[in-house]
């Protein structure tokens, strides 16, 4: 009985002696790629809005409630044009006096100046009538002027992009009625860090892309920065030339669509470029002649996708794509198609 235990005991451990040999000479499976040349890119990050260069905002001087809207949004308006008019009828009012009162300063004037001719009274008597009617034409100046107020019109020539108010509706003095596009292209303003912004400089190129016109690439070149940043959002605004900028309503870029903004910082041709995937940390793996080696090397620019390599890395070898933790230097491997990888794992 003891010699069959014995015997029994000894094949479990050849077995397991076998089994351990055979896991520890078994080719591991991996997904593997080759590095590529290509353009390493480093650049500036920063969301951005399109806007008009020129953007205008119009609102009443003094609050009043809207009596009518004269121009939609979207409308091409003219120079002058009235927008918008805002009840006036304690101004009407009082233009009706001020015009009274000038009516009677000038005959009162007329008169004078008949007497002073016909040596009936003293030439300062006109003066006085005179200064009475001057004066009394400036107050209807004054008071007309205040009426004109409460019409809206365009500074100039350009297009409604926006109108936030109804007829009816009670406007207060210096809240925005009407915002007006005139007379430039379209833009876009972007907010960098401040970590980034000392690396960002007038002329500096920009690729841009949006989420609402996907496929396509917008180019552009950094026209100016602002000298003071946001102590809030700790950012800089920097407005971006857009190259072949469209008008304001030519479409189908729209103010105010957001902007994904790429400041180019460098650019280097021929670069040595590997799937990030590949790298952990500061190291990837090498599939060479069936073994693995583990390699550090040096990076450059990282992309999104993918990573310059620097050194510790040559053309034509092959880099194993999200190694394993399990993996070991000098280990037997094969590489296998994406899908069956990710299955053996």
């Amino acid at each position: 009985m003891q010699r069959k235990t014995g015997v029994v005991v000894g094949l479990a451990a050849l077995a397991a002696v076998a089994t351990a040999i055979v896991w520890w000479q078994w080719p591991a499976r991996v997904e593997t790629a080759l590095p590529a040349r290509g353009p390493a890119i480093e650049a500036v990050y920063a969301t951005g809005t399109v806007e008009p260069t020129v953007m205008v905002p119009v609102a009443p001087r003094a609050g009043g409630r809207l009596l009518t809207i004269d121009a939609e949004e979207g409308a091409p308006v003219r120079r002058g044009q009235v927008l918008a008019r805002i009840e006036s009828s304690d101004l009407d009012q009082t233009v009706q006096e001020m015009r009274a009162r000038e009516q009677l300063a000038r005959l009162q004037f007329e008169r004078t100046s008949d007497l002073v001719e016909k040596r009936f009274v003293a030439p300062a008597e006109l003066d006085r009538t005179r200064s009475e009617l001057h004066a009394a034409q400036a107050a209807t100046r004054r008071a007309e002027a205040q009426r004109a107020y409460n019409q809206l019109v365009a500074p100039a020539d350009g297009m409604v992009l926006r109108r936030d108010g109804e007829a009816g509706q009670f406007v207060p003095a210096g809240q925005a009625v009407f915002t007006l596009a005139c007379c430039a292209p379209l833009r876009v303003a972007a907010e960098v860090d401040e970590e980034d912004i000392a690396r960002v400089v007038v002329g500096q190129k920009v690729t841009m892309r949006s989420d609402a016109l996907p496929g396509r690439l917008f180019d552009g070149e950094v026209a100016d920065i602002t000298p003071k940043g946001d102590p809030v959002s700790r950012s800089y605004r920097v407005r971006i030339r857009l190259a072949d900028a469209p008008a304001v309503n030519a479409g189908p870029m729209r103010s105010g669509m957001t902007m994904d903004a790429n400041l180019i910082v460098s650019r280097r041709e021929g670069a040595l470029l590997v799937p990030n995937r590949a790298l952990k940390g500061d190291a990837l793996w090498v599939l060479a002649q069936g073994r693995l080696q583990r390699r550090t090397v040096g990076k450059g620019v990282v992309g999104g996708e993918r990573t310059e390599i620097v050194a510790g890395l040559a053309d034509g070898e092959t880099v194993v794509l999200s190694p394993a933790e399990a993996l070991r230097d000098g280990q037997r491997a094969r590489s296998v198609p994406a899908a069956a990888a990710s299955a053996a794992r």
